[in-house]
């Protein structure tokens, strides 16, 4: 099999997150802004597909290099073996970025990268009229940053958040790989209690049970490079046997997701039943200052309104207080919250064992971590 340099995209603040789980499924990796670089063979592609929890997406570099003029662009552009990735009649898109460069005109980049390719593959496949795009769609990108061309191959086709259980969803509803992210920057483990007091369409209650269950996030959905020829659907056979195998459909979970918003609540359920999780989460109306439990030792995550529009934030604000005297009895349970409200722990009542700082879309918001009592260590 051929090695190829792949990239999983990332969010801002998420880079350490994807490039452990890069990691976890055998690849070493190298982390730069927005980007996790490794190398690896078609397998790779499927299986970084199907198991990146966290990432944006998939994509083979094909080439890069400086280019500060169109000549220097097209001519770099079209000495890349594109038949390797291409067959004649391919259909591919050419989007682009410009950043600090001195070739700032987008449509003109992605032109010119266009033509270059046409012309490499015109010659290689010996076609002397149009070529037919009529084939598999190979989604190409130009991102120019301080006069270096970085071109590559969307191996992933929709974005890796969009799951495939996703039936509806809310307002502002928060990605799946943030979700998923927030889930793994906790202690929850598969045998704890799990809670979100603001589950809206059920995002991080669901993706706490996919990772509860070690199910791959991949396994309901399709992706564009399975229709290329050069990767076997042998490959996608196996990586998909390997997604049965690793699942741990008989692990009990203990999974409830709450929201003040009954239509919501309906919504999660109906997501969950899409994702084959329906009998493992319970999902039910409740405010977040009815909250009551005797169990211990569980972890709450939230994703709360956070008051952005003027007006939201004196009773946002009210919640969360209430909340903090809901939950603070419970000094075995681990709270987890985001939110973009710098005067969180003043409402909350308590000052955070840790912050981390994340993106949910472009709102910069705070994660902010209150640790639990540990268990006591098991008598030998």
């Amino acid at each position: 099999m051929t090695k190829y340099d792949l990239i999983a995209t990332s969010a801002m603040g998420l880079e350490a997150i994807v490039a452990k789980e890069v990691r976890d499924l055998g690849y070493e990796c190298e982390v730069e802004n927005g980007r996790i670089t490794f190398k690896g063979d078609e397998t790779a592609i499927a299986r970084s597909n199907m198991w990146l929890r966290t990432a944006d997406r998939i994509k083979i570099k094909i080439g890069e290099f400086r280019a500060t003029s169109f000549d220097e662009l097209f001519e770099k552009t079209k000495s890349i073996p594109w038949e390797r990735y291409l067959p004649a009649n391919a259909n591919f898109p050419v989007s682009g970025k410009s950043v600090k460069s001195k070739l700032f005109s987008v449509s003109d980049c992605q032109a010119i990268v266009k033509k270059a390719i046409v012309d490499r593959l015109k010659t290689h496949y010996k076609i002397p009229g149009w070529l037919e795009e009529n084939g598999p769609m190979f989604k190409i990108e130009v991102a120019l940053h301080k006069d270096v061309a970085l071109l590559t191959i969307d191996a992933s086709g929709s974005g890796l958040h969009k799951r495939g259980y996703r039936v509806d969803q809310g307002e502002a509803p928060l990605k799946e790989t943030l979700a998923a992210a927030l889930v793994m920057l906790t202690n929850w483990t598969a045998d704890k209690p799990f809670v979100d007091p603001f589950c809206g369409s059920g995002t991080i209650p669901i993706e706490a049970a996919l990772i509860g269950q070690n199910i791959a996030p991949g396994f309901n959905r399709e992706f564009i490079s399975e229709q290329w020829d050069w990767i076997s659907q042998d490959v996608w056979d196996k990586v998909r046997e390997e997604v049965e195998d690793l699942a741990k459909y008989d692990q009990p979970l203990d999974i409830t997701g709450t929201d003040i918003d009954h239509r919501l609540v309906k919504m999660a359920e109906e997501n969950a039943f899409e994702a084959g999780l329906g009998d493992l989460i319970q999902f039910k109306q409740m405010q977040v200052r009815d909250f009551t439990t005797s169990k211990e030792y569980g972890v709450i995550i939230g994703n709360p309104p956070y008051g952005e529009r003027l007006g939201d934030k004196p009773d946002v604000q009210k919640m969360y207080r209430e909340m903090g005297q809901a939950l603070t009895p419970y000094d075995t349970w681990s709270i987890y919250m985001l939110t973009s409200d710098e005067e969180f722990e003043t409402q909350f009542g308590k000052k955070a064992t840790k912050k981390r700082k994340l993106f949910n879309g472009f709102i910069k918001t705070d994660y902010y971590q209150f640790w639990g009592k540990r268990p006591p260590r098991q008598q030998q």
